[in-house]
């Protein structure tokens, strides 16, 4: 090849010269920002707690194993309690998002005020941990399964909302539009264009968010909420660690089990 073609010749790259140093001025921005949080921790962290957490992890294991496997004769109608709170806590804020999330989707909502509503209810669910929820509903309702069912509703509708009115902007315009030129009313083409093709995320999601209660269910009892949370906190303040070993194993095993159920619903489902 001759010397002037190979001069002439362009060298590929993936960034010019412009988008490299704004990447590389990214990158250094983000290492001044992250020393600059880890001085702040490493002066607000007492290291000789730290340097001694190996020795405490092993005093607590040593206090927890073997576990007091009597106990569980006591743990059967607080397990129950938690499923309830997680089943019926997700079925009430399914109920609840299943129309907020058509009012706050642009394509089935009727008013941007509504969508604008819905979008603010949908924000605020996601915004409190299903936690100081269940705190603040103690506070009003007293403690009891009643406060951890609303707590884990409030905080479902967020979550189901979001994904799925996310879902119903996404629906093919297709159907729609085959189902609008027939000269069927708006409540037709809802349910024959676009619910069809949202239902199975919508049934998606709704397992999925029942799998995260379960495991919600069982710390709100730490507040007074109900569940076995409630027997966590009893050994805890009672420094049983044989009985609270015995309450993590079933929680384990609670949370296999959703597991397992949940998975199986899904891909019967999808």
């Amino acid at each position: 090849m001759p010397v002037q073609s190979i001069q002439n010749s362009k060298i590929w790259q993936r960034y010019d010269h412009v988008t490299r140093l704004r990447h590389y001025a990214g990158w250094v921005a983000s290492t001044i920002v992250v020393l600059i949080c880890w001085q702040f921790i490493s002066g607000a962290t007492r290291w000789h707690f730290v340097l001694d957490a190996p020795e405490q992890l092993a005093s607590f294991a040593g206090r927890m194993f073997p576990p007091e496997w009597a106990y569980m004769s006591q743990l059967w109608w607080p397990l129950w309690d938690t499923l309830n709170i997680a089943t019926l806590g997700t079925l009430l804020g399914l109920i609840l998002a299943f129309p907020i999330s058509f009012l706050a989707a642009r394509n089935t909502t009727p008013h941007f005020l509504i969508r604008s509503v819905a979008l603010l209810i949908i924000v605020v669910s996601r915004s409190v941990n299903s936690l100081i929820w269940a705190l603040l509903l103690v506070a009003i309702l007293g403690p009891g399964l009643l406060a951890g069912i609303i707590a884990i509703a409030l905080r479902s509708i967020g979550f189901i909302g979001k994904l799925f009115y996310e879902s119903i902007e996404e629906t093919s315009r297709e159907p729609v539009e085959a189902i609008v030129a027939t000269g069927a009313s708006p409540f037709q083409v809802l349910s024959y264009s676009i619910l069809p093709q949202v239902m199975p995320s919508f049934a998606g999601v709704s397992i999925f968010r029942w799998d995260i209660n379960i495991r919600e269910a069982t710390v709100i009892g730490l507040v007074g909420a109900g569940g076995i949370g409630l027997n966590l906190n009893a050994t805890v303040n009672a420094l049983r660690w044989d009985q609270a070993g015995m309450i993590f194993i079933v929680i384990f095993g609670l949370v296999l089990m959703s597991e397992a159920v949940s998975a199986q619903v899904r891909k019967a489902i999808i």
